[in-house]
């Protein structure tokens, strides 16, 4: 080895001699991290799919004013949070709160579109008291968040799609 230089926190980059024909060459290496399986609710397990994730997040925020990168730095974040804690398992429940999470700082209906699914609420009342609990919870309104006041303030004839 001739040189070595760190590129980035997981990446080094090598400058080398062949002992051979003296030819120098360039070699890349990479952290190679743990692989995080994911534990499903039947039992089955799956490798963690970053992708998998963003998908879903940024199906929540269809529409919604946030960046268009959110759902993939979101997803990043949750990822690096699962790999933080040195666990190879995850149960996918606990990506599922993490997720709930990140998206309640992003975008509140966002957080109620994706929680109406994940939580797979069986009536309009679940799905009311959701909605009353952020609403309670929140202090202020975040920067590009829809007020929910607004969303409770929509004529019956309105919401039922009559006009």
């Amino acid at each position: 080895m001739v040189d070595s230089r760190d590129l980035d926190e997981a990446a080094i980059r090598r400058r080398r001699q062949c002992t051979a024909c003296n030819g120098r060459f360039t070699t890349y290496e990479r952290i190679e991290s743990a692989r995080l399986t994911v534990v499903k609710q039947s039992g089955g397990r799956e490798e963690f799919d970053n992708a998998k994730l963003a998908s879903g997040l940024a199906k929540a925020l269809t529409r919604r004013p946030v960046p268009v990168d959110a759902a993939e730095r979101a997803a990043d974040a949750i990822e690096a949070e699962l790999r933080s804690q040195g666990v190879n398992e995850i149960p996918s429940s606990r990506i599922g709160e993490l997720a709930m999470e990140r998206l309640r700082q992003l975008d509140q209906i966002a957080y109620v579109r994706f929680a109406s699914v994940y939580q797979s609420f069986d009536d309009i009342e679940q799905l009311k008291r959701e909605v009353d609990t952020l609403y309670e919870q929140r202090s202020d309104r975040a920067p590009g968040q829809t007020d929910l006041a607004l969303v409770t303030s929509v004529p019956p004839a309105a919401r039922s799609g009559r006009r």
